[in-house]
């Protein structure tokens, strides 16, 4: 087996985590703005509908984490999957036909 191919796969499923770990960050700072909005919504805006407004942010915020982690933990298991085939494609390639 050609040593060099396994470790380029075994660096793509590491920047692979690292993608999806950025990409769980990314909702998660994205959440973080939409409930500081919410907060603050209500202190600069006086008008009857700031607090209807103020509650809609805070559930953007909610979706966003749990889509996130959602999103995250599929794809975790998704990479997870694929490091069992480092250097064993041929043999599954074999096992299907």
């Amino acid at each position: 087996m050609n040593k060099d191919l396994i470790l380029r796969e075994k660096l793509a499923i590491q920047r692979t985590h690292l993608a999806n770990q950025t990409t769980f960050l990314a909702f998660l700072r994205t959440a973080m703005y939409f409930f500081v909005a919410g907060l603050s919504i209500d202190s600069f805006f006086s008008f009857s509908e700031s607090h209807l407004i103020m509650w809609i942010f805070f559930v953007i915020s909610a979706g966003l984490i749990a889509f996130g982690i959602f999103n995250f933990l599929i794809n975790r298991k998704s990479i997870v999957e694929s490091e069992e085939h480092i250097g064993d494609y041929q043999t599954e390639y074999l096992k299907k036909s």
